[in-house]
Protein backbone atom coordinates (compact mmCIF):
# COMPACT_ATOMS: atom_id res chain seq x y z
CA UNK A 1 0.00 0.00 0.00
CA UNK A 2 1.26 3.70 -0.79
CA UNK A 3 0.72 6.64 -1.74
CA UNK A 4 -2.51 9.00 0.18
CA UNK A 5 -3.88 5.49 1.44
CA UNK A 6 -0.71 5.16 3.67
CA UNK A 7 -0.85 8.69 4.91
CA UNK A 8 -4.49 7.97 5.65
CA UNK A 9 -4.36 4.59 7.44
CA UNK A 10 -2.36 6.00 10.84
CA UNK A 11 -5.14 8.98 11.11
CA UNK A 12 -8.07 6.61 10.39
CA UNK A 13 -6.43 4.36 13.12
CA UNK A 14 -6.32 7.68 15.75
CA UNK A 15 -10.04 8.62 14.84
CA UNK A 16 -11.61 5.07 15.15
CA UNK A 17 -9.54 4.55 18.75
CA UNK A 18 -10.57 7.84 20.12
CA UNK A 19 -14.18 6.75 19.35
CA UNK A 20 -14.42 3.65 20.95
CA UNK A 21 -12.84 5.56 24.28
CA UNK A 22 -15.61 7.77 23.94
CA UNK A 23 -17.97 5.12 23.54
CA UNK A 24 -16.72 3.54 26.43
CA UNK A 25 -16.70 6.50 28.47
CA UNK A 26 -20.40 7.41 27.18
CA UNK A 27 -21.26 3.74 28.70
CA UNK A 28 -19.59 4.55 32.33
CA UNK A 29 -20.92 8.07 31.85
CA UNK A 30 -24.35 8.51 30.71
CA UNK A 31 -25.44 11.51 29.70
CA UNK A 32 -28.89 11.50 31.20
CA UNK A 33 -27.96 9.43 34.48
CA UNK A 34 -30.32 6.70 35.52
CA UNK A 35 -33.81 7.28 37.77
CA UNK A 36 -32.80 6.46 41.59
CA UNK A 37 -34.79 2.94 42.01
CA UNK A 38 -36.38 2.26 45.78
CA UNK A 39 -34.41 0.04 47.93
CA UNK A 40 -36.71 0.38 50.73
CA UNK A 41 -40.06 1.54 51.71
CA UNK A 42 -38.73 2.32 55.39
CA UNK A 43 -36.08 4.33 56.43
CA UNK A 44 -33.01 2.58 58.49
CA UNK A 45 -32.05 3.78 61.76
CA UNK A 46 -28.14 4.15 61.81
CA UNK A 47 -25.73 5.56 64.55
CA UNK A 48 -23.71 8.76 63.08
CA UNK A 49 -19.83 9.59 64.85
CA UNK A 50 -19.18 12.70 64.93
CA UNK A 51 -16.87 14.13 62.21
CA UNK A 52 -16.66 10.55 60.11
CA UNK A 53 -17.15 10.95 56.81
CA UNK A 54 -20.50 8.75 55.36
CA UNK A 55 -21.28 7.72 51.32
CA UNK A 56 -25.15 7.71 51.13
CA UNK A 57 -26.46 5.43 48.33
CA UNK A 58 -28.65 7.66 45.87
CA UNK A 59 -29.15 5.19 42.93
CA UNK A 60 -30.81 2.43 45.60
CA UNK A 61 -28.81 -0.75 43.83
CA UNK A 62 -26.47 -0.34 47.00
CA UNK A 63 -26.76 -3.74 49.05
CA UNK A 64 -25.58 -2.46 51.82
CA UNK A 65 -28.28 0.45 52.47
CA UNK A 66 -28.02 2.99 53.32
CA UNK A 67 -25.03 3.63 52.19
CA UNK A 68 -23.06 3.46 49.06
CA UNK A 69 -21.01 0.11 47.94
CA UNK A 70 -20.40 0.88 44.42
CA UNK A 71 -23.01 -0.85 42.84
CA UNK A 72 -23.60 2.41 40.51
CA UNK A 73 -20.48 1.85 38.83
CA UNK A 74 -21.51 -1.83 37.46
CA UNK A 75 -24.70 -1.20 36.69
CA UNK A 76 -23.58 2.39 34.65
CA UNK A 77 -26.22 4.64 36.31
CA UNK A 78 -24.50 7.86 35.95
CA UNK A 79 -25.41 8.50 39.49
CA UNK A 80 -22.76 8.95 42.42
CA UNK A 81 -22.97 8.56 46.32
CA UNK A 82 -23.85 11.46 48.28
CA UNK A 83 -20.65 12.11 50.42
CA UNK A 84 -21.81 13.92 54.13
CA UNK A 85 -19.97 14.57 57.29
CA UNK A 86 -21.92 13.62 60.66
CA UNK A 87 -21.60 16.90 62.64
CA UNK A 88 -22.97 15.20 65.53
CA UNK A 89 -22.71 11.41 67.05
CA UNK A 90 -26.60 11.07 66.90
CA UNK A 91 -28.82 8.58 65.80
CA UNK A 92 -30.91 9.52 62.63
CA UNK A 93 -33.10 8.06 60.10
CA UNK A 94 -31.30 7.96 56.56
CA UNK A 95 -33.87 7.46 53.68
CA UNK A 96 -34.05 4.05 51.48
CA UNK A 97 -37.26 5.25 49.18
CA UNK A 98 -34.11 7.74 47.92
CA UNK A 99 -37.39 10.56 47.38
CA UNK A 100 -36.27 12.56 50.60
CA UNK A 101 -36.28 15.99 49.68
CA UNK A 102 -33.45 16.48 52.54
CA UNK A 103 -30.99 13.91 51.88
CA UNK A 104 -29.37 11.69 53.23
CA UNK A 105 -32.44 12.24 55.98
CA UNK A 106 -35.88 10.85 55.46
CA UNK A 107 -38.15 13.55 55.71
CA UNK A 108 -41.51 10.76 55.70
CA UNK A 109 -41.77 10.65 52.20
CA UNK A 110 -41.96 7.16 51.61
CA UNK A 111 -45.27 7.10 53.58
CA UNK A 112 -46.47 8.71 50.46
CA UNK A 113 -49.05 6.93 47.87
CA UNK A 114 -46.50 7.28 45.01
CA UNK A 115 -43.52 5.37 46.69
CA UNK A 116 -45.84 3.03 48.78
CA UNK A 117 -47.48 1.78 45.00
CA UNK A 118 -43.64 1.47 43.52
CA UNK A 119 -42.31 -2.05 44.26
CA UNK A 120 -38.84 -1.93 45.49
CA UNK A 121 -36.09 -2.22 43.46
CA UNK A 122 -38.41 -0.17 40.80
CA UNK A 123 -37.43 4.05 40.20
CA UNK A 124 -40.02 6.14 41.18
Amino acid sequence: MGGLGALLHPVAWKLNQRRNIFSQLAKWFPKVPAKPVVALKTPIKVELVAGKTYRWCVCGRSKKQPFCDGSHLFQFTGLFPLKFKAQETRTVALCTCKATQKPPYCDGTHRSEKVQKVEVGSPL
